[in-house]
């Protein structure tokens, strides 16, 4: 009998220190998962270079947005583009900046392979400003002042090797 009772209290002391083990891992693995920055005493430089980087990075995206905001003021926009939206059929306006767009960029890979910077809108396709227009579209002076606009910003990446 008395050894019956002797491994039954052995049986829940081992099952109870089991239990106790289990839960001391487990809080201590959830609170190394909670906290980021590394507990050595000797990293505190490296935890504020962390933080100082995420800081400036907010500082560097407010600075984007009011310099966007600010170029953008008093234009109306379409859709998800940068560019100003003076009216007209849809057809109009996205084939004039697709247009305009591919001819400035490949007037700026031009002349940035051949190492000058001349003014785009000294170019023949600025001034013109009819490729791939179609009467069906509308207005042609809207046309040309959509692709002028795309042309300028096509030829600005294509100097800048895009």
């Amino acid at each position: 009998m008395e050894i019956r009772q002797l491994r039954k209290k052995i049986g829940a002391a081992i099952l109870g220190l089991s239990i106790m083990a289990g839960l001391g891992l487990a809080s201590s693995l959830s609170a190394q998962a909670q906290y980021p920055w590394p507990q050595d005493p000797r990293d505190q430089d490296r935890n504020r270079d962390y933080r100082n980087q995420d800081r400036d990075r907010d500082y560097q995206n407010q600075d984007r947005d009011r310099d966007y905001r600010d170029r953008n003021r008093g234009r109306r926009r379409r859709g998800g583009d940068d560019y100003p939206n003076w009216g007209g059929s849809f057809q109009l306006r996205q084939t004039a900046l697709n247009a305009g767009y591919n001819e400035g960029i490949k007037e700026g890979r031009k002349d940035r392979n051949k190492r000058r910077y001349s003014d785009f809108q000294d170019s023949k396709t600025y001034q013109k400003a009819t490729k791939d227009y179609n009467s069906r579209y509308g207005d042609r002076e809207l046309y040309r002042r959509y692709f002028r606009e795309a042309f300028q910003n096509g030829y600005e990446a294509g100097m800048n090797g895009y």
